[in-house]
């Protein structure tokens, strides 16, 4: 059973936790299922069965080491079995073969079991049918001529009413090239400063550029870019973004008539939401999509990689401090579970460049962007200084990189970007038009 720790989780369950077992989705699955508990954890369970026997079982979740060390522990248990069995996998079985959890943490074992049956539930609803997605779904697709990304594959299990719903989000997404989401793990390193900048460098380099903004409680897209006044318009092919120097913008900020109303949703409420901004808005043909993330590994950007399908990338940003640097390395295991491709990591105010003299001086220690890179094994896109007037741009509605574009700042900036439109010019160079 494995020895009990002071803080009464086993060294089975820490081993869980440190190292979960058949962590992240898959991509061809017979059941599926999604539950988020009142602790306000999410899980997701994917199985694939053959012949009435779980064959093989992922999970993922954004709760904590104790949600990974149940999550893995089930899905541990379910191989193998009888897919009813594997159904009457209960919190007990889980929390007996973890050899000791803490009581305030059983609840995980709880969502771990629940969210089990709602997938062995899912499969017997589905007819104990077929794989319902596949990457190899856009062989039967003849709708679009762009091969790369999977078309929606029919399920058993939708009404027509949704059936239509996600073949119109797959039409509006096989208009997109590449789809990028920024992210970070924590608030206030500039994030969205990130993204409006990047989107806006996209645009002045000739690229068709789409810029949502999926921040549901602090949309700050609209007062960045100066448009807070605007108003979303509808048209025959869906909702018209905003357009502005080349980007077309979205963000529920356009929607909310009283910038004072707190936005008190849950998870479902959310994903409703981001779904009818991909789905929805007439993006038309857009050369990147950049996706503005709100901090952490919750809802949202769980619900645009999951709705999205194939993201083309994510960058993270960071800032100097170690507490960021902490949090930051959860976007990238995030990221990893997701099946999603790390850019690269942005290090922002990252020194101070003086007013005056243009100089920049380090005032926290640098280097945590380039040692997160390098410990985590993924590119470092490079380092951002904080600058006035990035923040006078801010308060102003301008992107600093177009009407500051002289200053060093911008061109480190610039820096940053280069890498992601060399991301574009290699794959025209792969599929030609």
């Amino acid at each position: 059973m494995g020895c009990i720790h002071d803080d009464g989780f086993s060294a089975i369950a820490r081993d869980h936790a440190a190292n979960p077992r058949n962590c992240g989705p898959l991509k061809t699955f017979d059941g599926h299922g999604r539950v988020t508990g009142p602790c306000g954890d999410t899980m997701e369970f994917w199985l694939v069965v053959q012949n009435d026997t779980v064959q093989r079982v992922r999970f993922i979740t954004d709760g904590c080491g104790s949600s990974h060390a149940c999550g893995s522990m089930a899905t541990t248990l379910a191989e193998g079995k009888r897919i009813q069995d594997a159904s009457a996998l209960s919190q007990q079985d889980i929390l007996n073969a973890l050899g000791g959890f803490p009581s305030d943490s059983e609840h995980c074992a709880l969502l771990a079991a629940n969210t089990l049956q709602a997938a062995c539930e899912d499969y017997l609803h589905r007819g104990r049918g077929t794989a319902t997605h596949s990457s190899d779904a856009h062989a039967a697709c003849n709708t679009c001529g762009n091969t790369d990304r999977s078309a929606h594959a029919p399920n058993a299990g939708e009404t027509d009413e949704e059936r239509q719903s996600s073949e119109k989000l797959h039409s509006r997404l096989s208009h997109i090239r590449h789809r990028i989401i920024v992210l970070s793990g924590k608030g206030g390193v500039g994030k969205s400063t990130v993204a409006v900048n990047l989107a806006a460098a996209l645009a002045m380099s000739g690229k068709r550029v789409g810029l949502l903004d999926i921040d549901i409680h602090g949309p700050s897209i609209p007062t960045m870019l100066g448009l807070q006044q605007e108003m979303v318009l509808a048209s025959e092919d869906g909702l018209l973004p905003i357009e502005m120097d080349g980007m077309k913008i979205m963000s529920l900020g356009f929607i909310l008539h009283d910038e004072d109303v707190a936005v008190i949703w849950r998870g479902p409420l959310k994903m409703s939401a981001i779904k009818q901004f991909l789905r929805d808005v007439d993006w038309g043909e857009l050369d990147y999509l950049i996706i503005d993330s709100p901090p952490g590994t919750g809802d949202e950007p769980l619900s645009v990689c999951q709705l999205i399908g194939t993201m083309d990338g994510a960058v993270i940003v960071t800032t100097p401090q170690k507490v960021a640097e902490m949090d930051v390395r959860k976007s990238i295991t995030f990221c990893r579970q997701l099946n999603v491709p790390v850019l690269g990591v942005v290090e922002n105010m990252s020194g101070f460049v003086c007013p005056k003299c243009s100089e920049v001086t380090q005032i926290l220690p640098p280097g945590a962007g380039n040692r997160i890179a390098e410990s985590m094994h993924v590119p470092f896109l490079g380092a951002i200084p904080m600058d006035p007037m990035i923040a006078q741009a801010c308060d102003s509605g301008q992107a600093f990189i177009r009407h500051f574009s002289t200053t060093r700042t911008a061109e480190m900036m610039r820096e940053v970007v280069r890498p992601i439109i060399k991301l574009d010019i290699a794959s025209r160079a792969t599929n030609p038009q």
